[in-house]
């Protein structure tokens, strides 16, 4: 059974050809050559209008009975008119969308926008005695038996019900980020947090205990105020990426919505804070201009280095201002940093574009095998690769003609024998049908078809981050 709520206006769904490349210098155009003004509003970037609830889904193969929970995904999908010129696809209003699976069946599939005030304004609603703040579009996870949706640069959280219903933003976390990182033994989350409108000088370290509680804050001085999409974690340090994106002051006089701006005066450096050490303490190492938005892991080697498999950019919002893909192209490399001589070893692992780097989440902060990233290509993420992080190799699973893939999630089988034993969980975008599927592979076996494709009553618009909630958790 499907049900339709809160029609809104019209999305914005732009011909791809009709924007030029008006006012970018030709030396500087994108590698990317599909790159235009205004596409971050079209085709499957075009956000949806209606909230959807649907039950007892259609499903092609088999759900592994195992599965019990929720595969969540957030990004950005503007309510109201856009303007296409100036819109930021980074700024959108954050909808998350979510598929409940339990003993094979999938339950239902839910879109709901994260609320704030005028969301909820102009979908007709009652505040109903709710604090609302930001409409997170990064990220959404589950932590204390609870549900968050995150995004970076000052909003706190906001906690939405199992069903994705807006509850309200946390109480006593502070501005936070779109990436925290779980410590797999303590069950803390771990993130640095930076506030371009408020913070300017520094960023915060913060952690919150397994119980959804404030735990630590500490403040760490920085030159400038760069965008710090995401960190790192290991056994004995916070990682820290300051790299070369900053607060443009100029965008920032302008009334820009996303102020940021390619800055290679800025430097590009890595620092490694002790877990329970100071600023003083960091361990700071340059390395040539570049930027990363996404760590595949972190680890420390049997010499002492510490190792970041990234996928990293050459450059970021240079040329193009309104969206993340017309500078460069996202290649997978390793960091190898040497804390004792404060240097940075960097190697490609390999040159295709890729994004979206995930590994077993067990393993986050220690040595491990494979990792998972979406092949890229014309803008358009095509398959999954699946790397052998120890012999080099590489897998590719296809997402087929015309499909496109979302982040890739790695969920371990129960009584899993290996570290790649269990099961890979994307959002698929059929092109030709414009709707999507959640689709779910056996992680060891490339060449096997799909293990099962959950067939949603709704389009997913490409967007950012995802994860299985399991409802044991």
């Amino acid at each position: 059974m499907v049900t339709r709520r809160s029609i809104v206006k019209a999305s914005l769904a732009l011909p791809f050809a009709s924007w030029a490349l008006a006012g970018c210098d030709a030396s500087r155009r994108p590698a990317v050559s599909a790159w235009s003004e205004g596409m971050y509003l079209s085709g499957n970037y075009a956000p949806v209008d209606i909230e959807v609830t649907a039950t007892d889904l259609p499903v092609t193969g088999k759900i592994p009975e195992e599965l019990v929970g929720r595969y969540l995904r957030n990004g950005p999908n503007p309510l109201g008119d856009v303007d296409p010129a100036s819109h930021h696809w980074f700024t959108g209003d954050g909808m998350v969308h979510g598929i409940r699976l339990d003993g094979g069946r999938a339950e239902w599939y839910r879109n709901r926008w994260v609320r704030n005030e005028r969301i909820v304004g102009e979908l007709g609603e009652a505040v109903g005695g709710r604090v609302l703040g930001g409409t997170p579009n990064t990220n959404v996870i589950g932590h204390a038996g609870r549900t968050w949706a995150l995004v970076e640069s000052g909003p706190a959280p906001v906690e939405m019900s199992y069903e994705l219903d807006t509850i309200g933003v946390s109480k006593g976390w502070p501005g936070y980020t779109a990436h925290p990182k779980i410590d797999p033994d303590t069950g803390e989350l771990h993130a640095i947090a930076y506030d371009w409108a408020n913070l300017r000088d520094h960023v915060k370290y913060l952690v919150i205990d397994r119980n959804a509680q404030l735990k630590k804050s500490l403040d760490i001085p920085l030159g400038g105020m760069p965008m710090i999409h995401d960190m790192s974690l290991t056994k004995q340090y916070v990682v820290i990426y300051d790299l070369p994106v900053t607060v443009s002051l100029l965008d920032v006089a302008r009334g820009l919505q996303f102020p940021f701006r390619w800055d290679p005066d800025h430097g590009a450096r890595i620092g490694l804070l002790p877990r329970t050490g100071t600023p003083d303490d960091i361990i700071w190492s340059s390395l040539p201009a570049q930027y990363a938005y996404h760590p595949m892991n972190a680890y420390e080697d049997d010499r002492g280095n510490v190792v970041i498999d990234i996928v990293r950019y050459d450059r970021m919002f240079d040329a193009d201002r309104l969206g993340p893909f017309g500078d460069s192209e996202p290649r997978l490399a390793r960091w190898t940093v040497n804390p004792s001589a404060r240097t940075v070893a960097e190697d490609r692992i390999d040159d295709r574009p890729q994004e979206f780097p995930r590994c077993h989440p067990a393993l986050n902060s220690k040595p491990y095998q494979f990792g998972y990233t979406l092949g890229a290509q014309d803008l358009a993420y095509t398959s999954i690769i699946k790397h052998d992080m120890k012999t080099g190799a590489s897998d590719i699973f296809s997402l087929g003609e015309g499909h496109h893939g979302g982040e890739a999630y790695f969920v371990p089988r129960q009584g899993a024998q290996s570290e790649d034993d269990g099961y890979l969980m994307s959002i698929v975008y059929i092109e030709s049908a414009r709707r999507s599927d959640l689709v779910i592979f056996d992680a060891r076996d490339p060449a096997r078809d799909a293990l099962a494709r959950v067939h949603l009553p709704a389009r997913v618009p490409y967007g950012f981050h995802g994860n299985w909630v399991p409802d044991a958790a």
